[in-house]
């Protein structure tokens, strides 16, 4: 299955509650990725998705946050456990970045999920990044955006 959402491997994340103060001090070689932090949003806006998992085709129905200023897809790791999402160690952990450029207190993203992701008659398989989203359980960003160009109310 060719995915519309394969290139969604360099991408960043919106935590404006996560915003760390550690020192930068990271090698420039090991793979970044940064958080972007909409401070003030003018409007939230949220879809709901459904999600499939592949190892056992069975469905979770999730409120997802839909965010232009986000250039990845991201789960919540407590909701994909609460959920039994089967997660997948990364080879390489990812640094996380916030948008002043200190490193993300919550470290780096060690693995991701694989799903089928449903919404508005549309199926596609997705990767998202695993990491603590607070309240919220899904992050859709731009790569979902340009793939896709939902109608929203």
């Amino acid at each position: 299955m060719s995915s519309r959402l394969a290139f969604n491997n360099v991408y960043s994340i919106l935590c404006p509650e996560k915003l760390g103060n550690k020192l930068n001090s990271i090698n420039t070689t090991e793979r970044v990725r940064d958080i972007w932090c909409t401070l003030w949003p003018l409007r939230e806006v949220w879809l709901k998705v459904g999600l499939e998992k592949l190892e056992n085709h069975e469905g979770v129905a999730v409120k997802a946050l839909l965010d232009s200023g986000v250039t990845g897809l991201f789960m919540n790791t407590t909701f994909a456990k609460e959920k039994g999402f089967k997660m997948e160690k990364l080879k390489k952990p990812l640094i996380v970045r916030n948008v002043d450029g200190m490193i993300n207190v919550e470290g780096a993203i060690t693995h991701q999920v694989k799903c089928n992701m449903f919404f508005q008659g549309h199926m596609e398989r997705a990767r998202m990044d695993m990491c603590n989203l607070g309240k919220m359980e899904l992050i859709l960003g731009m790569p979902w955006l340009a793939a896709y160009n939902p109608e929203i109310d």
